[in-house]
């Protein structure tokens, strides 16, 4: 077994053991099961060993609404084509309003400086509302509904009437470009649109109905487009669209507030979300999430993994245009407070996120890798500006987090906390390895394989990998397995996105290696970065991740982006950096990131060329695209600039005269 060297940064107290959600779900699966598991290898392995059983007992140890029905898994040895509970009916809806009381469901913050809350009662009576609207509207069953909608109670509202009345919600945040916008909701034709008159990012106000008007004259599918006000009084624009063609959120709020919501009962595998890949390399693909393999999931990866219990302060930043929202939002069928957040997470102060951290008490705190890399370069230090008592997990997805990061965040955040890296995507709108607030934290590791995802790691032959890098697998059926693509006849495309690679097995796309320890038995994933994005020099593979970790640890560089140029009928590595403010990459500072990679990972990593840039181009999500650069410095046609946030940053990385040499 390929035994871990990696620094131990946390372990938990029994106390903290014996009052997690992990320990009251093992606790209910011995009694249910007649078994005696006394460690989450123990629990894993039968998870994965007999996952009708686990997953049966995740829906009854979360009391899900609904009627289940005798079968679980049907066809299960067929990926894809296996039948998550065939004879289930259930509302995902409901389940997220299971809690109608004056406790707080939303706290909704951001750069509009104010503060509004939402009990669940106030929610359950919204919903109401907006779900009678849709169905004045003619909305029903099956329909697509779109929001184009910043991170905020509106977004939260019209998702949940969407799922009452069984119609499909799809979203993208109103930073998205006319085009970006179109290239997705033009493939799933919603009849229904709502949109926000504008947003607040950077201290600068940016009006939307304009960029709304558009979008709205080019999507025939539309009945109505519903306009929710979020700028605050004084920054409000006349509208561009006439009065004719749009409908006030004013409107919505005349329906009865006291009529009881009439939730549609849905099949498991119907349709609940339409997310889009980043389009980066083409048009967004258009992956299809069901009702009951998203509600299972997420209940079991907030409660069991991340400790989200009823009244939890639960705080993720994210837009409306990532699938980390999803996620969120399903904290309420926990009964958990989300705390909302819509801006940049470094404006009116660098600290915001800390601020807010503080103001509200929040207990689990999710950002991306790239948020938490931003602060240490800021010299952020809240352990000693901030209180933070509340914070029982920083959680970090988006792209590996770095060594120096779980470092960063132990040292000048808070010593005494669960640090968890998550990792999975909008394929799965969930995770395959994640946290776990019974287990240690090791420096650079995600601590475990989520309950009941049977991943490892394979070569090139499919052969399973117990130590050593390969592609992320998943080499058994899951619930939230997509079910299928958006106008994919006889799933073409989605066989072709994740099971071409090796048979009856779910090919992820990301390269990294399992990690093993002995006390507890834990089996902790180091990723390493996607796997097309993976560098080739001399045959020998690298993540993009692991020259990543040595280069931002130092202090001259803000960020980084590393490519492979085919060179002499090779590949030479190719790293980007973007520097502090007012620097500029000299022989010295060249020296010392070569230095740091050369003697952190072996001299193969080491860079033909360091160049320096202004940008790194970034999709809207924030992640870095190292396709999108190689592609421009190969001269090959980016097709989908729409996809990113800052697409004039690939200007810099064309016909560079250093690479031509």
């Amino acid at each position: 077994m390929g035994q871990a060297s990696n620094e131990l940064l946390w372990r938990p107290s029994q106390e903290c053991i014996n009052n997690s959600e992990l320990n009251r779900f093992m606790t209910f699966v011995n009694r249910e099961n007649d078994q005696e598991f006394n460690s989450y290898q123990a629990l894993y392995n039968w998870s994965i060993s007999d996952k009708q059983t686990f997953w049966s007992d995740i829906w009854n140890f979360f009391e899900v609404r609904g009627k289940k029905g005798e079968s679980v898994l049907i066809n299960e040895n067929q990926m894809p084509g296996a039948q998550w509970f065939p004879e289930s009916k259930l509302n995902f809806a409901e389940n997220l309003l299971k809690k109608v009381d004056n406790t707080l469901a939303i706290v909704e913050r951001g750069e509009h400086g104010q503060r509004i809350t939402l009990s669940y009662q106030e929610l359950y009576e919204q919903v109401s509302q907006c779900a009678q609207y849709l169905e004045k509207l003619g909305i029903t069953k099956g329909d697509v509904v779109a929001g184009f909608l910043p991170n905020c109670r509106y977004s939260v509202i019209c998702m949940l009437a969407t799922a009452s009345l069984g119609a499909i919600w799809t979203s993208c945040s109103p930073d998205f470009g006319i085009n970006g916008v179109l290239d997705r909701f033009a493939q799933t034709q919603p009849k229904v649109l709502f949109a926000n008159d504008g947003y607040y990012y950077g201290g600068k106000t940016i009006y939307s109905l304009d960029r709304v008007k558009s979008i709205a004259d080019n999507l025939n599918s539309l009945k109505a487009t519903i306009i929710v006000p979020y700028l605050n009084d004084t920054d409000k624009q006349a509208s561009g669209l006439s009065v004719e063609s749009y409908i006030a959120w004013a409107e919505v709020l005349k329906c009865d507030k006291d009529k009881t919501i009439n939730f549609e009962p849905m099949d498991f595998a119907s349709p609940l979300y339409v997310l889009y890949s980043s389009g980066t390399t083409g048009k967004p693909k258009c992956i299809i999430h069901s009702v009951g393999g998203t509600l299972l999931q997420h209940l079991k990866e907030l409660a069991i993994h991340s400790n989200v219990q009823e009244n939890t302060k639960l705080f993720y930043y994210t837009t409306c245009g990532w699938m980390m929202w999803n996620w969120l939002v399903s904290g309420l069928a926990l009964g958990a407070t989300l705390v909302l957040f819509d801006g940049s997470p470094f404006h009116p102060s660098q600290s915001i996120l800390f601020d807010v951290a503080d103001e509200e008490a929040i207990e689990v705190f999710g950002a991306s890798a790239k948020y938490y890399a931003a602060c240490e370069k800021f010299n952020l230090k809240p352990a000693s500006t901030h209180n933070l008592s509340t914070v029982q997990a920083f959680l970090s997805t988006g792209s590996p987090l770095s060594h120096e990061s779980f470092e960063y965040l132990y040292r000048d955040v808070k010593k005494d906390v669960c640090v968890s890296s998550i990792s999975g995507g909008t394929d799965i709108i969930s995770c395959f390895a994640l946290g776990n607030p019974c287990l240690p934290v090791y420096k650079g590791e995600l601590q475990c394989i989520g309950l009941g995802m049977d991943v490892g790691f394979f070569d090139d032959a499919g052969n399973v990998l117990d130590q050593g890098k390969g592609e992320l697998v998943c080499k058994q059926t899951f619930p939230s397995m997509p079910t299928g693509f958006w106008n994919d006849e006889g799933n073409e495309k989605y066989r072709s996105a994740y099971f071409s690679r090796y048979d009856n097995t779910w090919a992820h796309g990301d390269y990294g290696e399992v990690r093993h320890h002995s006390t507890p038995q834990q089996t902790g994933v180091i990723i390493h970065g996607r796997s097309d994005a993976v560098l080739n020099p001399g045959g020998v593979r690298i993540g993009t991740a692991e020259i990543y970790r040595q280069v931002e640890k130092i202090d001259e560089v803000f960020e980084s982006i590393a490519i492979g140029q085919h060179w002499q009928d090779d590949v030479r590595v190719i790293l980007f950096v973007r520097l502090q403010e007012g620097l500029n990459l000299d022989q010295e500072l060249i020296d010392r990131i070569k230095t740091s990679i050369r003697q952190n990972t072996t001299p193969r990593h080491v860079p033909s060329k360091i160049l320096q840039v202004n940008d790194i181009p970034r999709t809207l999500s924030g992640k870095i695209v190292e396709l999108a650069v190689r592609k421009v410095v190969h001269n090959e046609a980016v097709n989908n600039t729409e996809a990113l946030a800052n697409p004039e940053a690939l200007a810099l990385y064309k016909d560079l005269p250093e690479l031509q040499s």
